[in-house]
């Protein structure tokens, strides 16, 4: 059927997401998509305006989340299709979570300057809702002339093996969690974000593992046990080996092999709508669509 499915991508209701839901929906259309999911960081606010814009546009539509969670003292994020996204368990965590991050904001700020990194604070853009995220800071720090000679950001500089995404890269390696400007958040559990997910309609996705704990059998094996739907085996943080690793899980475990670009716009500049594909899309999105039918959850649309 060609590139036609892209269930992960990110607005500006997440606070490193570029476009609108309208516009986003316009991007994916162009791009020759079918059936899209729009899965903001922990929040459900752009969802009706995409909705109403998959509608005009002939799109089929899951509604989405990605919502941050821990598990055995690992983060990660959930995917949850098809959620009933008015419900309030969604608008709980997304204030929790909207909260810290405020208060995080400023201490991030000051752990990347005493890293060694010059930026002008003056300078820096929040995000429309005030959070300021790794990904300005690491613009910024790129762009300052007094760190051109800074070996720690080589690699993120053009022809550097992390130039790809530099921005989110940067995130990746400087404030992701065991990095060295790391800022805890207090998450809801893996657990418990699927039951959540689940009782409100949705299917549950554990998304990018490879991203978070790299080829770890025995956490993915507890994962499982949660209760999760699928595994977002198809996406653009992994690589073919790891791949290999995750579908060979879904398959031992019966689980969903979903794909998905996490497209956000300019924080991830090789990143395209549609651009993780793989021969399974079709059956993937049958199994999604059976669960969330069984939930009783939201989809928009048709094939």
């Amino acid at each position: 059927m060609g590139k036609w499915l892209d269930l992960h991508m990110h607005s500006v209701y997440s606070s490193d997401g570029e476009f609108l839901p309208e516009t986003l929906m316009q991007m994916c259309s162009s791009a020759g998509l079918r059936a899209v999911a729009l899965a903001d960081h922990n929040s459900t606010k752009g969802i009706c305006e995409a909705q109403k814009a998959a509608i005009k546009l002939g799109l089929l539509y899951f509604p989405a989340i990605e919502i941050d969670c821990t598990h055995e003292k690992h983060d990660f994020h959930l995917l949850g299709y098809g959620i009933c996204y008015d419900e309030k368990i969604f608008k709980e965590i997304e204030q929790n979570v909207y909260e810290q991050e405020l208060e995080r904001s400023g201490k991030i700020l000051n752990i990347i300057s005493e890293l060694g990194f010059h930026f002008d604070k003056k300078l820096i853009v929040k995000s429309p809702n005030g959070v300021i995220t790794a990904e300005t800071i690491a613009e910024e720090v790129l762009k300052d002339l007094r760190n051109k000679d800074n070996e720690l950001l080589l690699p993120f500089r053009r022809g550097g093996v992390r130039s790809d995404n530099p921005l989110v890269n940067f995130y990746w390696d400087f404030c992701a969690q065991g990095k060295p400007a790391y800022v805890p958040m207090h998450y809801i559990s893996l657990g418990a974000a699927v039951n959540e997910i689940q009782k409100n309609g949705g299917a549950a996705v554990l998304a990018h593992p490879g991203a978070n704990m790299g080829k770890n059998y025995e956490i993915t094996k507890s994962i499982i046990e949660t209760n999760i739907d699928g595994i977002e085996v198809y996406n653009n943080y992994h690589d073919a080996e790891t791949t290999e690793f995750y579908e060979k899980i879904c398959h031992e475990y019966k689980l969903i092999a979903t794909a998905g670009s996490d497209f956000h716009g300019k924080t991830k500049p090789s990143v395209k709508l549609g651009g993780v594909e793989h021969p399974a899309a079709y059956a993937a999105y049958e199994q999604l669509m059976g669960k969330i039918r069984k939930r009783g959850g939201e989809t928009v649309g048709c094939l």
